[in-house]
């Protein structure tokens, strides 16, 4: 048995678990179980089994084992064949919906005997939704959005997912013995912020073809076609899809050049490169004798184009060309560069770790400072702060950072923007904050003028230091709210404000294609991790990733500075709305 069937037996359990409303740490204890299975190197999972590894596995408890045990002894297991059994199969689909809860999915299948995403579509059309008790036309609608975000989003994943995915894959490539080099290319190497299929292009030193045939025999695969010499597309149990490229050593720079994309950037590259007397043919560059000219590495290909090197980050043919070609391209931001962060929260709202523990991480992680930016009383459904409980979280603040000298924290706060523009909060309290986020977080549903004005308004407010995700969209389940960005980018331009790229995956909001208007601008980005507990402040990696994207260089990017100037950015932030 490979882990990776086991692993996806497990999560299959793991969702019915769900389904039946079993309480959560019962259904992440198999989530995490074929988590810890996925991150093992081996075809077959029975001699490590018998030998006893696999009950000393991290993430591994009696359950879950018995489980493996069953697909190691039978190849099935017989309990989620119970729970198979008394689980319309439908049902499943409906988890992925977004907005659609368990609680709400067993409603709808015993009111309307709704059993699939299909006949839930036409249950919100016919109006028989609409109709149930405390759900009317408006829940309807957003279901049927829902339905089409998840249908628009067909195979795509957080960035997150895929790249985990692609470690697993290339290092799953690289292990094989004919492989003397392999990298994840595609839209993960790319950074996109959603990603498909994984990518990976391996050097060999046999027959590509015959190495990549191998991959598509491999243990737990479903299907795999051919797409070319030496290429498979490969579909495994868990519906997890990886197109490998294999090729011989001398190919590969430009086989990973290729397959890492995008279109346009490869057009416009083999453009360059054909005004300068060279024709790609295949993963090899022909000169004008039509001899094959060695490329060792990436860079040299952009050398015989007469280009600077272009970072994966960049190319997506959104101007990166004209730049390399003119030396313009910047020294992209690093997450070395970040000093500090500032968009954080604790125990004191919704977080899930206290003040002390999130400066621990922080300091863990290399960082000089940490704004605790907890949510404003408006947000009642996040535990949001009462002026009472401000002032005693400041009088904390005060207490560590009296006692330690390692981290320094903010004080901070994450005001809500209320439906007519202003700030949740009176000025007195606003002014007693380090600095302010201040974000929308209701009524998402106002027309574009309206949206636009309610932020336009608030930025009139001088408290505000930080506009926090600025178009509110999730990926992948909510799409933005209705705002003219470029209007909001200018005021924040005009009155000195900074603009979040909020880098929780589920966010990466600024989108990235709307940073060269506010680099242009002059209009600091803060990439906010939105943390809600230590492992949340790693999100920083990919926020970091997608302020790459668009050419963001460390002095654009606002807490690269320390913590003093940091708190005088805000200073004069005020300073400029009071006169």
């Amino acid at each position: 048995m490979d882990p990776r069937t086991a692993a996806h037996v497990l999560g299959q359990i793991a969702a019915h678990l769900e389904l039946r409303g079993e309480s959560s740490f019962k259904s992440r204890a198999y989530e995490q179980a074929a988590t810890a299975l996925l991150a093992i190197d081996t075809d077959d999972l029975a001699p490590m089994y018998r030998s006893g590894e696999l009950a000393r596995t991290r993430g591994l408890g009696p359950a879950t084992l018995s489980v493996v045990r069953d697909l190691i002894e039978s190849g099935e297991s017989s309990y989620l064949e119970q729970l198979r059994a008394t689980t319309p199969p439908g049902l499943l689909e409906l988890l992925r919906v977004p907005g659609l809860g368990t609680a709400k999915i067993h409603k709808l299948h015993e009111a309307l005997g709704i059993d699939s995403i299909e006949s839930l579509e036409q249950a919100a059309r016919d109006g028989r939704v609409a109709k149930l008790p405390r759900y009317g036309p408006k829940t309807a609608e957003k279901l049927l959005k829902g339905i089409g975000l998840l249908r628009a989003a067909g195979t795509q994943r957080l960035y997150p997912q895929g790249a985990a995915e692609g470690a697993r894959v290339v290092a799953m490539v690289r292990a094989h013995p004919d492989v003397v080099a392999a990298e994840v290319a595609g839209s993960i190497r790319r950074r996109r912020e959603t990603v498909g299929d994984v990518d990976v292009v391996a050097a060999c030193s046999r027959s590509p073809d015959s190495v990549a045939a191998s991959f598509a025999n491999a243990p737990g695969v479903r299907s795999a076609r051919t797409t070319g010499a030496g290429s498979r597309a490969i579909t495994y149990v868990d519906g997890t899809c990886i197109d490998v490229h294999c090729v011989a050593r001398d190919d590969f720079a430009i086989a990973l050049w290729r397959a890492t994309g995008s279109s346009d950037h490869l057009d416009a590259v083999g453009a360059r490169l054909a005004e300068r007397g060279f024709a790609l043919e295949g993963d090899r560059l022909i000169d004008e004798r039509h001899a094959v000219v060695p490329i060792a590495d990436e860079r040299t290909l952009y050398e015989h184009a007469g280009l600077a090197f272009v970072p994966p980050e960049l190319r997506e043919g959104q101007g990166e060309i004209e730049a390399a070609a003119a030396g313009r391209l910047p020294t992209l931001v690093e997450p070395t560069d970040i000093r500090g962060v500032l968009h954080c929260h604790s125990t004191w709202s919704d977080g899930k770790a206290t003040i002390a523990q999130m400066a621990d991480a922080a300091r863990e992680r290399g960082w000089s400072y940490i704004g605790i930016t907890d949510h404003s009383q408006a947000a009642f459904y996040a535990s949001g702060l009462s002026r009472e409980r401000v002032l005693a979280q400041h009088d904390e603040i005060d207490a560590i950072n009296a006692s330690r000298s390692d981290v320094r924290v903010l004080k901070g706060v994450e005001a809500d923007i209320l439906a007519d523009g202003s700030l949740d909060y009176g000025d007195d309290l606003l002014d007693r904050f380090d600095y302010v986020v201040a974000s929308v977080h209701s009524r998402f549903t106002m027309d574009r003028a309206t949206m636009t004005a309610r932020v336009l308004r608030a930025l009139d407010d001088p408290h505000l230091t930080i506009l926090g995700h600025p178009t509110g969209r999730l990926l992948l389940s909510r799409a933005p709210y209705a705002i003219d960005i470029d209007a909001v980018l200018e005021k924040a331009a005009a009155v000195g404000a900074a603009v979040e790229l909020n880098a929780d995956p589920h966010r990466l909001d600024l989108d990235w294609r709307h940073i060269p208007r506010a680099r242009a601008l002059g209009v600091p980005i803060e990439i906010g991790p939105d943390a809600h507990s230590p492992r949340g402040l790693d999100h920083m990696t990919t926020g970091v990733g997608i302020a790459r994207k668009r050419g963001l260089a460390a002095r654009d990017v606002l807490h690269t500075r320390s913590a003093d100037d940091v708190l005088a950015f805000a200073r004069v932030r005020r300073a400029r709305g009071a006169r």
